[in-house]
């Protein structure tokens, strides 16, 4: 797909960066990407594939903005208190790079409608916050052969991995889903805002990575931050 006057001096970095180049911003301006949650990791998720210039950027969340979420959710805004969180990220799209088409999904993902609602896309990027979503996310993609990158943090800590058709599946991370007692939700415990920054960052460089081919992906691999000790570990699994 052509870049147009406007998108080659927007774009004027990726167009320089080496292994990126046209082909690969190309690439990004025919990518169908879909994100599950506009929150924390969705935040930093669809503002820099917004800015990197994903040509379409589906977005799934059934929620509202609320005053608490401001302290990491910054694609929404104080006026944006009440509305949906769908119709503020489209919006912070908008402003954003008007060359990105923005489709609003204000449902809540469950496994009935994943399917209908994953084969428009090419790429799936979950940033929600419970187990039992990420793992209807993680079979759906499965099932549909889409990469999917997900992402989960709590408290000071944070992890990414990739999950790529025919690799190393949901499964094998987690062969048996953890007791909710162990999972306790950030509401309960709180999360560093500038944490979540850090990992849906990682989570729109991993899907960047996969739409263009260049780099090689975090697939069969965890990485794990703590946001305290400063440090990231690369675990196999």
């Amino acid at each position: 797909m052509a870049l147009s006057p406007d998108e080659t001096r927007r774009y004027a970095r990726h167009l320089v960066l080496r292994d990126l180049g046209g082909a690969g911003q190309q690439k990004l301006k025919a990518a169908r990407v879909l994100v599950i949650g506009a929150g924390g990791l969705g935040s930093p998720v669809i503002a820099y594939l917004a800015a990197a210039g994903v040509g379409t950027l589906g977005v799934v969340d059934d929620d509202s903005v609320a005053l608490s979420n401001l302290q990491r959710q910054f694609v929404h805004r104080t006026d944006a208190i009440g509305a949906g969180k769908t119709e503020s990220a489209g919006a912070f799209v908008a402003a954003l790079n008007p060359h990105v088409a923005f489709v609003a999904h204000p449902v809540r993902l469950d496994a009935d409608n994943a399917g209908a609602l994953f084969q428009s896309y090419d790429v799936v990027v979950d940033g929600s916050d419970s187990f039992e979503t990420r793992r209807v996310v993680a079979g759906a993609a499965e099932r549909a052969r889409l990469p999917l990158v997900s992402g989960a943090v709590m408290a000071w800590d944070g992890q990414v991995t990739a999950f790529l058709p025919g690799g190393r599946r949901f499964a094998d991370l987690y062969p048996v889903a953890p007791d909710e007692a162990d999972t306790p939700t950030c509401e309960m415990v709180g999360v560093l805002g500038a944490v979540t920054g850090v990992i849906g960052t990682l989570m729109a460089v991993e899907a960047v990575k996969i739409i263009t081919g260049v780099g090689t992906p975090l697939s069969g691999r965890l990485l794990l931050y703590s946001g305290r000790d400063g440090r990231f570990t690369d675990v196999d699994f």
